[in-house]
């Protein structure tokens, strides 16, 4: 337990390190704009108009201002305070304001949290900083409604483009992280943030016995991953083709448990 606590601090001051810019190339360049998009289109489909959303790991509120000005009602959470600040003024400064409630709460605190709501999302990888999924999984069932759904962005185990990456370079421990165990530290800013690489079905194991499997898709398989948002600059043409290669293959069999995120919907039973 001491050691969960720790790693949550690293994590928490390594957000907060990066949540002045983290609107800029580091968290919202193209790529990254084009995976957030796709969970906005799996949300839109999967929950009524005007429904009640939680969002996990709201970073700065890009997904919580896009729900919220489609005419859901959004209640947003971040375990970085500097996150949160950043969300709550993206929310007032809209124009006009938008109806967004932010609270300083970390997925590990879901405990904390009252009300009832018709789909909870993540997206781009808060999940993978939880220290325990089952007691997630169980406080989000308790959370939804029955038939309420679940839509999380996770960041996989097998990225072929980060394999080749790092091996290319001669950096094979880093190629080989997402292979580890447990939580594993990655550095961002001078800071560590302690992550936990997922096969998809080992994501969804801790969900099984609350939540149906509904569909899974890979993101980022054949276009780059973010942090190659140069390469894909210097060749966009190349990689437009690879992103249609993503939109058309990412749910097929075996090629949906790779990529660098995978998108997961579960519905409450």
């Amino acid at each position: 337990m001491q050691d969960s606590t720790l790693q949550l601090q690293d994590t928490r001051r390594a957000f907060d390190s990066v949540a002045a810019d983290y609107d800029g190339p580091r968290g919202n360049n193209a790529l990254v704009q084009r995976m957030r998009r796709t969970l906005w289109d799996v949300v839109s489909r999967e929950v009524a108009p005007g429904s009640r959303l939680l969002d996990l790991g709201c970073g700065t509120g890009i997904d919580a201002l896009h729900f919220a000005q489609i005419g859901h009602r959004v209640v947003a959470t971040d375990w970085s305070p500097r996150m949160v600040a950043r969300t709550r003024a993206r929310a007032t400064g809209a124009s006009p304001p938008a109806p967004v409630q932010v609270l300083h709460l970390g997925i590990q605190q879901l405990d904390q949290l009252e009300g009832r709501f018709d789909g909870i999302y993540s997206n781009l990888g808060p999940m993978n900083c939880v220290p325990d999924l089952g007691e997630a999984a169980r406080h989000c069932a308790r959370l939804l409604v029955p038939g309420g759904v679940l839509v999380f962005s996770v960041m996989g185990r097998i990225c072929p483009w980060e394999l080749a990456h790092y091996t290319l370079r001669g950096r094979l421990r880093r190629a080989l992280v997402r292979a580890a165990r447990g939580a594993t530290p990655v550095g961002m800013n001078r800071h560590m943030i302690w992550t936990r690489y997922y096969l998809p079905r080992e994501f969804h194991r801790p969900f099984a016995a609350r939540f149906t499997l509904e569909s899974q898709r890979a993101l980022s398989l054949f276009m780059p991953p973010p942090y190659l948002v140069d390469f894909h600059q210097r060749r966009q043409r190349w990689c437009d083709l690879l992103g249609r290669l993503d939109d058309r293959l990412g749910a097929w069999p075996l090629l949906r448990a790779m990529g660098d995120h995978f998108l997961m919907v579960m519905r409450r039973r």
